[in-house]
């Protein structure tokens, strides 16, 4: 499985959304209201890690799914 083939969300209690996809050209984030940013992978770890600590376990929700409807490159 690569990155490209994944989706990681995060979602506050408040029902605040983050969405963090990978393409050919890199990261990216995409808001709750829509809005699109480009993103390195370090910048993607600093936004990630804390969110898995125990300090934070309560306030957000981290899933990580694979993207429905990708073919496999033959």
């Amino acid at each position: 499985m690569k990155n490209t083939e994944l989706i990681i969300s995060m979602t506050t209690k408040h029902g605040s959304k983050q969405i963090y996809r990978k393409d050919n050209r890199g990261w990216t984030q995409k808001s709750s209201k829509g809005i699109v940013r480009r993103m390195t992978a370090e910048q993607l770890l600093s936004h990630l890690l804390p969110s898995l600590t125990a300090a934070y376990r309560d306030r957000l929700i981290v899933k990580v799914e694979k993207i429905r409807g990708l073919k496999k490159r033959q």
